[in-house]
């Protein structure tokens, strides 16, 4: 099922059964090509190859020329070689490699990168907000309303909805669920240990929904939840960063968000921008519903003891002195 007419996710069932097949699920489709050609590759070869993977946030924008200058062979193996993996062309190698390059990426090497380049403290900073600018131009020309809509539509038309999000991304998760649930649908981000997760999985229909958001290598507890309700029917919608994420491989649709920033840790700039952009669509499908739903709640927005005041400030520092 394709619920914005994005790419829908690769998930054979053949991935999913037995230990011996497990293991494909975590690799990157370049070390898939390697794991597939390394019994009919020399010895040469695979070292080769086993060096430029394991270096390669040094080696994905080379040029085969470059490349054979830093592992000291000619450009004819190198061409072999890649040829040997089923590439065509260099530049179809050196995609993958950038893909599996990304999705390596942890906190440690992206500040290393980052104290390599000549900035001044004032300058990262400036850096970083023209980053979060570039993701959101990127989302803004990739993800068109009608794929916004029809995730909306489904959001609609779900008994449930369960979002996962783990770590940093939590903060997503929960405040996409908070918003659904403030305008009357029964979403929920449950609290995100294994087993957790697993038994609220459990409980899901082909009725429900499930929206997975992780990026990079992607958890393993988002990707196993989603890979969980995909063996229940339940339907299921990732956001993420790359089409070769384990998120984009195994929901049945994704939206990409960048992520990308000069710190330690991911922007979700973006991702925040889409998930209000769903939170808007979702209101207005149907907004008299969503009226009715807020209308309820329009007595406790008035009144004075959701919001803080003096008084209020008054009592509690009163409360407090008698209780001590």
């Amino acid at each position: 099922m394709n619920l914005n007419g994005n790419k829908t996710g690769t998930r054979a069932p053949s991935l999913m059964d037995g230990k011996s097949n497990e293991r494909k699920v975590w690799m990157t489709p370049l070390q898939t090509r390697f794991a597939n050609a390394e019994t009919n590759l020399s010895s040469s070869r695979r070292q080769l190859l086993r060096e430029i993977l394991d270096n390669a946030h040094e080696t994905y924008f080379l040029s085969s020329r470059e490349l054979a200058k830093r592992y000291k062979v000619d450009g004819a193996t190198i061409v072999r070689t890649i040829q040997a993996l089923g590439y065509k062309r260099y530049a179809d190698f050196l995609a993958d490699l950038r893909s599996h390059f990304v999705s390596r990426i942890t906190p440690y090497t992206v500040l290393k990168a980052a104290t390599r380049e000549h900035r001044s403290l004032a300058g990262r900073v400036e850096h970083s907000l023209d980053m979060e600018a570039t993701n959101l131009d990127a989302l803004r020309s990739s993800l068109h309303t009608d794929r916004v809509i029809a995730v909306a539509k489904h959001i609609h038309r779900a008994r449930r909805i369960m979002v996962v999000g783990v770590d940093f991304a939590a903060s997503l998760s929960g405040l996409l669920a908070y918003g659904l649930v403030s305008i009357g649908h029964d979403a929920e981000a449950p609290e995100a240990s294994t087993g957790n997760l697993q038994q609220k999985v459990n409980l899901l229909s082909p009725k429900d929904l499930l929206i997975g958001i992780s990026f990079g290598r992607c958890l393993r507890d988002t990707v196993d939840s989603i890979i969980r309700a995909h063996k229940r029917n339940v339907p299921t919608f990732g956001i993420t960063d790359s089409e070769e994420s384990p998120v984009a491989r195994f929901s049945d649709s994704f939206w990409i968000t960048s992520i990308s920033n000069p710190s330690f840790h991911g922007s979700y700039v973006a991702p925040l921008a889409a998930i209000n952009a769903l939170l808007v669509a979702c209101a207005h499908i149907h907004p008299q519903h969503t009226l009715e739903v807020l209308r309820h709640k329009e007595q406790e927005f008035r009144s004075g003891t959701r919001w803080y005041s003096p008084t209020n400030a008054e009592e509690s520092r009163k409360g407090k002195e008698e209780r001590s």
